[in-house]
């Protein structure tokens, strides 16, 4: 190349980076120029880790469900009243929930002879602590209920399931159902005239049921044994700890327990 020629070149580089400044140019990112028409390679996969297999699961602690309910029934059936059925329960080792932190099994209060069986979910951390249903927040306030309806010294109170559920989860309806020749032979045993379903999870469970329980309180169903030679009227409601939540539901609850107040009284009255 000749000197002009250099020059001139010189000129064209200067006149370019004197226009590049005027525009507001300031840094020249790359050295050299790259051609950005040109397809850019795909990124390489990145590397897949392979996790080591892991060894096989340690068995269950608690028994399988069919050889569980297999035992419930035989205990149940074997007691002959309320205090034996309670042993048999205290004894009971196939409920998953007696594994899983629970101090001890709750099984009842109330009168032996009680025309209404209130029948609530589980037992919450007071239950579990003194071991009673329904003697905490909960149960204060459906103490107070049924005593304002009239109801007082006319329930027998027990659950679903006899054992705290882990935090005071709703339980299962595997847990309810290993419990429930328990509850069955309850009934048989304390032979009331209406069941007070309290709470969804007890209501769905006993009724067979999947509808919420703002739908299902308030209305009559039936339930019946395993051998349905038992069959019972069933109301219902909501659970006293919902109302603690929700304080303007108390007025639907107290709806509830009236309409069984009232049909508790049409029964007693004389023909």
């Amino acid at each position: 190349m000749t000197q002009s020629a250099l020059a001139d070149s010189s000129r064209a580089i200067e006149s370019l980076l004197a226009f590049w400044s005027e525009a507001g140019v300031e840094t020249c990112v790359l050295d050299a120029p790259v051609d950005r028409t040109t397809p850019l390679a795909p990124p390489p996969k990145p590397a897949v880790l392979v996790q080591p297999q892991a060894g096989p699961k340690p068995a269950a602690a608690t028994p399988e469900i069919g050889a569980a309910l297999e035992e419930a029934r035989a205990l149940a059936a074997a007691a002959a009243d309320l205090a034996a059925l309670e042993a048999a329960i205290a004894a009971f080792e196939g409920c998953p929930l007696r594994h899983q932190g629970a101090q001890r099994s709750v099984f009842s209060r109330g009168p032996a002879d009680a025309p209404v069986m209130v029948i609530g979910e589980g037992p919450g951390a007071e239950e579990d602590a003194q071991g009673a249903p329904f003697v905490g927040r909960a149960g204060k306030l459906l103490d107070q209920m049924l005593t304002a309806a009239g109801l007082q010294n006319r329930v027998f109170i027990t659950n679903t399931v006899y054992w705290r559920p882990p935090g005071n989860r709703t339980p299962t309806h595997m847990e309810q159902a290993v419990c429930a020749p328990f509850l069955e032979r309850t009934i048989q045993l304390v032979q009331p005239r209406l069941l007070l379903l309290v709470g969804g999870a007890s209501a769905k469970f006993l009724l067979k049921k999947d509808e919420g329980i703002l739908s299902l309180r308030g209305r009559w169903f039936e339930w019946s044994s395993q051998d349905g030679e038992l069959v019972l009227p069933a109301l219902p409601t909501l659970h006293p700890a919902f109302l603690l939540r929700q304080p303007a539901a108390k007025k639907r609850a107290w709806t509830d327990l009236l309409t069984l107040a009232e049909r508790l009284d049409r029964q007693s009255r004389p023909a």
